[in-house]
């Protein structure tokens, strides 16, 4: 299928960035003009992205990739999800007054893991210094970056509360006191500081290895550490829950923790072998749909039509009934996934999909797990509420949700990078002094009720939504891609790649085709609510879609044109030439390539 669309898809054989903002993508080109290599650049963008969308994503904040090395021949999964403090239990949250993590303040924070990952990244792929990856974002905190207009909107937003109750956010994003106005430079003199420093202890090391040892140091064992934990010490904020809680982390749970590498979560498709994260994350949604969907003929549905809609919809509910009962860190609890990827089951769940939309949560059963599907279908129906389910990146949606951004970087050697960096978001918890950024919010995540798969339990990982992608094509690398968005990110992934995969569409062509997604299951954000038999769609399906999924029973929102969405992807073929798209959507994300 061809056509119009909103931009080229870019094609080149030396190398492609696209991310969600467009000076992040230029950065990441610009590094490999450098000689910089993909996982370089995708350093240098990823610490840009904490500037010029301090909405989306922080120093604070965390990350997963999967990568595949040209020079290993290996694709892994960067795991850079930092998990709860020492002093996360359920008993000391119930001590304050709670029955669910707020979903911002002290409280909810975890570890952060981004600045370990990022160093991981350099380390083992990378060729360049601490210094080199890092200028470009001290340049756009020290000398300024225009402001997006979500990012005004969201600080206008917070103003008031700011003021009131994080006086350090209230100095660091009102400067005078003033709203930043779109488009105005907006500086972040501080963030450039600590990295400066950061930067300077790398430099003293004397080889880059080791300079970035030093950083890592100067981060979790160093002045960073020591800085947070200094704040933290007396800070006693108010959060979500109408209450003022002190934060459990210290600078003992930073300094024993460090960012890991792990083999994929796969699954064999038409094909394709595609590469998410195991279930400490919800990665593995996409691949159960994908399961689900391999045997009904998807081809042979209109892309944009009510089948395609209604099962997809239908597969990713059962699939993300599975998320809520099974999911949580394996180094925890024990996963069934092969279970849940294997055929039978799969055969078992595609058999309850109807002709009609379905108004439960169906977790499948999978033998000896009976209890604990149980129990969390118990939790959920006493803790879980039904209403309107954020999803954070939209404009129809509040602007003082945070959320995430992507990056996807291939270079002519065949480098691959699929990175999903979130949380750190200016909302999340005050601004630590001496700093310039704040901490993440990634422990709402987690229920406070006992024997879950996603209990609160120290040093176990939040079930984080943070999902890349990374698809090899008859074991060949060829395709990174994903998206913000949440809960989200997986619906909008399996569309953009089933429309790739089955219905001939380009990178570009299939981003642009018309979005969907269900908030039937509990959401992963406070306050985790549900909305079942909802579907969101733009208005841009053709009217008879809209009007048959109603027919079905499905529970329709119908939003303006070009308003769900931000994904990226970017593509290798068997000859070396490169693809990369953007989307148009929010009109923010760029691709570049030559």
């Amino acid at each position: 299928m061809t056509g119009f669309t909103t931009r080229p898809e870019i094609l080149g054989t030396f190398g492609v960035v696209t991310t969600t903002h467009w000076i992040a993508s230029a950065v990441g080109m610009a590094i490999l003009e450098k000689g910089g290599n993909a996982f370089d650049a995708a350093v240098a963008a990823g610490f840009v992205l904490q500037v010029v969308e301090p909405h989306l994503c922080g120093p604070g904040g965390d990350l997963p990739a999967v990568i595949h090395s040209a020079r290993t021949g290996r694709t892994e999964v960067i795991c850079a999800q930092g998990p709860a403090p020492a002093g996360a239990t359920i008993e000391h949250y119930r001590a304050e007054g709670l029955d669910i993590i707020p979903g911002d303040g002290l409280l909810a924070t975890v570890i952060p893991g981004a600045f370990d990952g990022w160093m991981l990244m350099l380390r083992d792929h990378g060729s360049m210094s601490v210094r080199e990856v890092l200028e470009p974002a001290i340049h756009y905190a020290e000398a300024g970056h225009p402001l997006l207009t979500r990012v005004s909107a969201t600080i206008a937003g917070l103003a008031p509360f700011f003021a009131e109750h994080w006086p350090t956010s209230h100095e660091t994003w009102l400067p005078g006191g003033n709203v930043p106005r779109p488009r105005d430079l907006f500086r972040n003199p501080v963030l450039a500081e600590t990295w400066r420093r950061i930067v300077a202890e790398a430099d003293a090391a004397g080889n880059r290895e080791a300079g970035i040892e030093r950083a890592r140091d100067a981060f979790y064992r160093g002045f960073v550490a020591e800085r947070i934990a200094a704040y933290l010490a007396t800070a006693e904020v108010m959060d979500a829950s109408g209450n003022r809680h002190k934060g459990v982390l210290t600078a003992d749970d930073m300094a024993n923790w460090s960012a890991t590498v792990e083999a994929p979560q796969t699954f064999d498709y038409h094909g394709w072998t595609v590469a998410k994260t195991r279930p400490w994350g919800q990665g593995p949604v996409l691949l159960q749909s994908l399961s689900i969907l391999a045997g009904i003929d998807v081809a042979a549905m209109d892309p944009d039509g009510p089948d395609f809609v209604h099962t997809v919809v239908e597969a990713m509910k059962l699939a993300y009934a599975d998320r809520e009962a099974y999911y949580g860190d394996p180094d925890f609890i024990t996963v069934p996934i092969e279970t849940l990827l294997s055929e039978p089951y799969a055969a078992e769940r595609r058999r309850l999909i109807g002709e009609t939309a379905s108004l439960e949560l169906r977790p499948g059963r999978v033998p000896g797990y009976e209890v604990q599907v149980d129990r969390t279908l118990a939790m959920l129906g006493a803790t879980s509420k039904t209403g309107a389910v954020y999803e954070p990146t939209m404009a129809h949606l509040s602007e003082k949700r945070g959320d995430t951004v992507h990056i996807d970087v291939i270079d002519r050697h065949g480098n691959m990078v699929s990175v999903t960096p979130s949380g750190g978001w200016l909302q999340s918890s005050p601004t630590v002094p001496g700093l310039g950024f704040c901490l993440n919010s990634r422990a709402q995540m987690f229920w406070l009720a006992p024997d879950l798969p996603t209990s609160l339990a120290p040093g176990k990982r939040p079930r984080t939504t943070l999902t890349p992608s990374l698809a090899l094509h008859e074991g060949r690398p060829t395709l990174s891609f994903g998206t913000p968005g949440g809960d989200q990110q997986d619906q909008w992934q399996l569309s953009f790649f089933l429309r790739h995969v089955h219905h001939g569409l380009d990178l570009q062509a299939a981003i642009d085709r018309p979005l969907f997604h269900t908030a039937h299951f509990p959401g992963s954000f406070h306050p985790r609510t549900s909305d079942p038999g909802s579907v969101m769609l733009e208005s841009s399906f053709p009217a008879a879609t809209l009007e048959e999924l109603r027919r079905r029973g499905h529970r329709l929102t119908v939003t303006e044109p070009w308003t769900i969405g931000r994904l990226t992807a970017a593509e290798r073929d068997p000859d070396g030439l490169l693809r990369a798209a953007a989307t148009p959507r929010l009109m923010q994300a760029y691709a570049i390539g030559r």
